[in-house]
């Protein structure tokens, strides 16, 4: 049997003007099967319930930057959210064109001007996101990036990460955490709608026309510190590059450190996920530079 049948058969039953012609599905994904319907439209069926109330949200969120955003982002166009059963709930929207600008495909442009424009446009982006007031959204949007929270994964990190890593990676994490940390100043920042994950996978470009075509992925969006969107930049680009974003977004000289200490972050987070997900995987590739 085609493996994707009944997903096909959940669209037409809740999507009848919809023609189905062809589709690709992608079932990688660890927390939601995707198909591409008539390599046009994306639809994401989440896998667990938890997924499913954070599409939600994520659904509120995408709804309410429609036009108020200067990058194009998902636009909910066929929504069926109230099956909780796994595979009958899902988000559809119309591809954006344009393909991941991945780290090598960055590094390649070598002109200095189309860099000062993909900055501009992605500091102006963030800009926008992070301007847009809670209240617009109507969904209740979880908050992150505080102070307890850092303090509560920090004391994970300790319990199952630094019994695998070597003595110099324990004495570096140690070091980044607790700098930071022991500073109750560095997070006294104003919480904004933050994306969550402007990592490259993310973020769409052009390679004829050279100029980014929109963001996905607004799955951990919500409330949090406006520097964890730039430590996303800084790790897929470089910090060059994020201070060329202070051009069109100035706070972000004085984010710096918190974009480098997020940053600093990513591998050991994700190491943690595969620790406590069982997630071999994960683990592996996180801890890749500590063991």
């Amino acid at each position: 049997m085609d493996r994707s049948e009944p997903y096909v058969q959940t669209i037409r039953r809740a999507c009848p003007e919809l023609a189905i012609e062809s589709v690709d599905l992608n079932e990688q994904g660890q927390n939601s099967v995707v198909l591409v319907v008539d390599g046009e439209w994306i639809f994401r069926f989440p896998r667990y319930a938890h997924v499913l109330a954070r599409l939600r949200v994520e659904t509120a969120i995408l709804q309410a930057i429609q036009g108020v955003v200067p990058l194009v982002v998902p636009a909910p166009v066929f929504l069926h959210l109230g099956d909780r059963q796994p595979g009958g709930a899902f988000f559809g929207y119309r591809r954006i064109p344009g393909e991941p600008l991945w780290r090598d495909t960055f590094r390649a442009i070598n002109d200095e001007a189309t860099v000062d424009e993909l900055a501009s446009q992605l500091g102006s982006f963030l800009r926008g996101l992070h301007s847009v007031p809670p209240g617009a959204i109507s969904a209740r949007l979880a908050r992150s990036d505080t102070r307890a929270e850092w303090i509560d994964i920090y004391a994970r990190v300790v319990d199952q990460l630094f019994p695998h890593m070597r003595p110099s990676a324990r004495t570096w994490a140690a070091g980044h955490f607790e700098t930071c940390l022991d500073d109750e100043q560095a997070f006294a920042y104003e919480p904004v709608l933050k994306h969550g994950d402007m990592g490259p996978s993310n973020i769409l470009f052009d390679r004829v026309a050279r100029r980014i075509t929109g963001i996905l992925d607004f799955g951990n969006s919500g409330l949090g510190d406006p520097a964890y969107d730039f430590a996303g930049l800084l790790s897929g680009y470089g910090e060059e590059f994020v201070q060329r974003c202070a051009r069109t977004y100035p706070q972000v000289v004085a984010m710096l450190p918190r974009i480098r200490f997020y940053r600093g972050t990513f591998a050991l987070l994700e190491a943690l996920s595969g620790a406590e997900n069982d997630d071999p995987a994960a683990f592996a590739a996180g801890l890749a530079g500590y063991v």
